[in-house]
């Protein structure tokens, strides 16, 4: 019974540290820009939701996935990196935000659209989440241990939607340009990550081929 609450302990704080709701929650503020409520609840709700649908799906069929398309981790790390290069990017130039939109339609369109690439995947549901959720699996190797890390990710993510909502009504009281120079300082960081993210692919594909 100890050994199950330190599993489940390590494999919290694994995925809360790799989620990092408090490091994305600047990330999130830039991308919904001055959305309605409704709007970003939607927005939140969704991105959570499809991290969690796609470290279900690996928790449950990750090594089948893998070798049905011949994907290996560094491949998913290299093309992760790129998709949060451009995004972090576009937060460096300014364009945060499909959420600055006048349009209500072409607003809702392009937050959906964001919600699930680049927030839900990769900077949520990204390389480290998954492969970690994968070795917490492997760890147990049983199916009631793969139950019980997908709950734990489903508490986290849970963590998550809620620490989005309230950095919203934070970012209400902040001044515009404040939001502003933490958009552009995220761009930057997003950008560094992405890169991270890169060369840590290219590293292991050196590693596992050779090259």
């Amino acid at each position: 019974m100890h050994d199950l609450s330190l599993f489940l302990t390590t494999v919290f704080l694994g995925f809360f540290a790799i989620l990092n709701p408090i490091g994305n929650t600047p990330v999130f503020i830039s991308m919904v820009g001055e959305s309605e409520d409704k709007v970003i609840k939607k927005f939140a709700f969704r991105a959570v939701f499809v991290a969690f649908i796609i470290i279900t799906t690996f928790c449950l069929f990750g090594h089948v996935i893998f070798r049905m398309f011949g994907i290996t981790l560094p491949a998913f790390q290299i093309a992760g990196g790129i998709i949060v290069f451009f995004i972090g990017y576009d937060l460096l130039q300014g364009k945060a935000a499909g959420a600055h939109q006048t349009k209500m339609e072409n607003d809702t369109a392009k937050l959906n659209d964001m919600a699930i690439s680049p927030l839900g995947i990769p900077l949520l549901a990204g390389p480290g989440t998954i492969s970690s959720a994968m070795n917490f699996v492997g760890e147990g190797n049983s199916f009631l241990i793969t139950l019980l890390v997908i709950l734990v990710f489903a508490v986290v993510c849970t963590i998550t939607f809620f620490m989005f909502i309230i950095s919203k009504k934070i970012a209400d009281k902040l001044s515009p340009s404040l939001i502003k120079v933490v958009s552009r300082i995220m761009g930057l960081i997003l950008t560094v990550i992405a890169v991270q993210m890169f060369i840590n692919g290219v590293f292991k594909v050196i590693k596992e081929f050779g090259v």
